[in-house]
């Protein structure tokens, strides 16, 4: 059902934790999805991300999307990790089963948020399903 990757993330997650004074965090995830993620981020004057970390409440493919995802910003420019997408944590992972992409969403809006925290944006985005999760297909 899960990759040998998925289960190293899980049992081995990289990047886990918070940075004392990060300059971005963010957080998407509802309760009642059952996945919230939080990421933190000390991105240097040159806008690149220096170090990451996150803590993630949810099942063991949240827990390792945000394990790849934070490995794969790392070291990174705000724009390229800008363009990390779900598909490319997916794929980093060698797939996730269909009912857990959810996950890899949370993973890229995660690192959106702490992005957009970092610009000046709200430090606590919600999960794109809103806080009632009545359009969310996997809060149903």
């Amino acid at each position: 059902m899960y990759s040998e990757k998925v289960m190293d993330h899980f049992s081995n997650p990289r990047n886990v934790g918070e940075i004392e004074n990060a300059n971005a965090v963010g957080q998407v995830g509802n309760a009642k999805c059952g996945d919230i993620m939080k990421i933190y981020m000390d991105i240097d004057e040159n806008e690149v991300i220096k170090d990451v970390k996150f803590k993630t409440f949810g099942c063991g493919a949240a827990i390792a999307t945000s394990s790849m995802a934070t490995e794969m910003v790392k070291g990174k420019s705000v724009e390229e990790a800008l363009k990390l997408t779900n598909k490319a944590v997916m794929e980093a992972l060698d797939g996730l089963p269909p009912e857990k992409v959810h996950c890899s969403v949370l993973a890229e809006e995660a690192i959106r948020s702490a992005i957009d925290n970092y610009r000046g944006g709200s430090s606590a985005a919600t999960h794109s399903c809103g806080s009632d999760c009545s359009s969310c297909p996997n809060c149903k």
